[in-house]
């Protein structure tokens, strides 16, 4: 079983961890010092690991590409998602709590996305919809579990704005052999 490092996903990205900063002059935005209070800060916006661009905007409205659980520039666990009782596979396998906290690291990385077009994470009105990706074991079924572990995240640090519709899919296989990868579309003021 492949595990996060010695310290939870969560803690990864606190502050002070190299590489990690709040990307901008000024005070920190209401929803930046939110996340300073559940101990995390904004990462750099990872750099694409193919020919995109992390996020667009169209209209009022950002879309982000997928986001992996980079922290500090690298992935803490790769695999499928498996509680253990699926199967037998001699695939690296995550559990299904660390992946949540994995998806939580994946909405913390979107909101950079966002952040590095429209400048201000107060700018965001409404997070109008998440998609979670899951590689999970064939026989695994709590996708909507694990990406729940973005959706509370957005709820902590936006509020009513974080809620959203949602979509949770089980896949084969993720870039990287990450264990889950979330998207966002944002409306913005």
């Amino acid at each position: 079983m492949s595990t996060p490092a010695s310290s939870a996903p969560g803690a990864a990205t606190a502050s002070g961890t190299p590489g990690s900063s709040t990307a901008g002059a000024g005070a920190p935005s209401a929803v930046e010092q939110r996340l300073a209070e559940l101990g995390l800060t904004l990462p750099e916006v990872a750099a694409p690991v193919a020919a995109y661009v992390p996020a667009v905007i169209s209209g009022n409205h950002v879309y982000t590409s997928g986001q992996l659980p980079f922290i500090g520039g690298s992935l803490e666990a790769t695999g499928k998602v498996s509680s253990g009782t699926e199967g037998a596979s001699d695939e690296a396998t995550v559990s299904p709590e660390d992946a949540k906290r994995y998806a939580a690291v994946c909405a913390v990385n979107a909101l950079a996305a966002v952040k590095s077009v429209i400048g201000d994470l107060d700018r965001i009105t409404r997070i109008v919809k998440v998609v979670g990706f899951v590689a999970s074991d064939p026989s695994f079924t709590g996708q909507p579990g694990v990406i729940n572990g973005a959706s509370e995240l957005l709820g902590q640090v936006l509020g009513d704005a974080g809620q959203h519709a949602r979509s949770a899919v089980g896949v084969a296989v993720l870039p990287l052999d990450s264990p889950v990868e979330v998207e966002l579309i944002a409306e913005f003021a």
